[in-house]
């Protein structure tokens, strides 16, 4: 049985569930360097202990932020969610990831709060 190898992944696009922050765009700052990695098929690799995310998450916010009470505040989360429920491992000898089996059940979702939430928008439109 040969494993087979990973079928590249589509980009995510997001969405809101809010009518009030739906015209208000979120940007990925280093998204030519998340792209270079999407190409070459590199992926972050995600323990139960944790690991340092490289490239870093780092987003800016416009759009008709005028819309929002100044005087409200504003949490920002991140929540990271498997591609797949598959295991993967890395072939150094095929430079590819390869299917290794079924991934452990996900656990549920835990949205990452940024440390220095809430902001005022006027910290969002820095």
């Amino acid at each position: 049985l040969t494993p087979e190898p990973v079928q590249k992944t589509p980009k995510i696009v997001g969405s809101c569930n809010c009518d009030e922050l739906k015209p208000v765009q979120c940007h990925l700052e280093t998204k030519e360097l998340w792209d270079r990695f999407h190409e070459l098929g590199t992926e972050m690799i995600i323990t139960k202990t944790g690991r340092r995310m490289f490239p870093t998450v780092r987003v800016s916010f416009s759009g008709p932020l005028r819309q929002i009470q100044p005087a409200d505040r504003y949490a920002v989360l991140l929540d990271i969610i498997p591609m797949d429920s598959k295991r993967y491992r890395y072939a150094y000898h095929r430079s590819a990831w390869l299917v290794a089996g079924k991934a452990d059940p996900a656990p549920p979702a835990r949205l990452y709060a940024h440390p220095d939430s809430p902001f005022s928008c006027e910290a969002l439109r820095k």
